[in-house]
């Protein structure tokens, strides 16, 4: 389909949806129509601006999760879903994961992740806020994956605290003496 013909085809659905008898209806398509422009468009001026970019090389431009997501739509990305997700991880090493599977028939992703341990034994975070970080994250580097099958790798116990033991502090009444 080239340019002219899109704008065919957008003028008669625009069309057809202006004499809806349902105004609803047409507030909600537009409503769609200018959500995706705005997304789109967005895309295409980040990858205009990470091409005009004098230091920016294949990498940046593919790395970027708006144009990810994009190209990514369009089964346009060169890189594939595995590759992608181990790229996003070693981005972001404070999620604590490893991809250990991927199943592109069920859209799967399998992860171990560390437990966060807070010096005190206690989790800090914990596995729920380490999975809500990397669902953010795979949503924006693979967002074709439909479900996330997360290992946890327990915490190590904290170490035991030093305990210092110092010179007993002089007694007043004996150093009178």
């Amino acid at each position: 389909m080239n340019a002219e013909q899109t704008g065919l085809r957008v003028e008669e659905i625009l069309t057809r949806l202006d004499d809806s008898a349902d105004p609803g209806v047409r507030a909600g398509a537009e409503e769609l129509v200018r959500a995706l422009m705005d997304f789109y468009g967005a895309g295409l001026a980040r990858l205009a601006a990470l091409l005009r970019d004098a230091d920016a090389d294949r990498r940046g431009v593919l790395d970027d999760e708006l144009v990810t997501t994009l190209l990514v739509l369009h089964d346009l990305h060169p890189d594939d879903t595995p590759t992608r997700v181990a790229r996003g991880l070693a981005a972001h090493p404070e999620h604590r994961a490893e991809l250990l599977d991927y199943d592109e028939h069920s859209r799967t992703v399998r992860l171990r992740i560390a437990a966060a341990s807070g010096g005190c034994g206690c989790a800090s975070g914990g596995a729920q806020g380490s999975r809500e970080g990397v669902e953010g994250l795979l949503a924006g580097c693979a967002p074709e994956i439909e479900r996330i099958e997360i290992e946890e790798i327990p915490a190590a116990p904290p170490e035991p605290a030093l305990l210092q033991i110092g010179i007993r502090p002089a007694d007043p009444a004996r150093a009178a003496r």
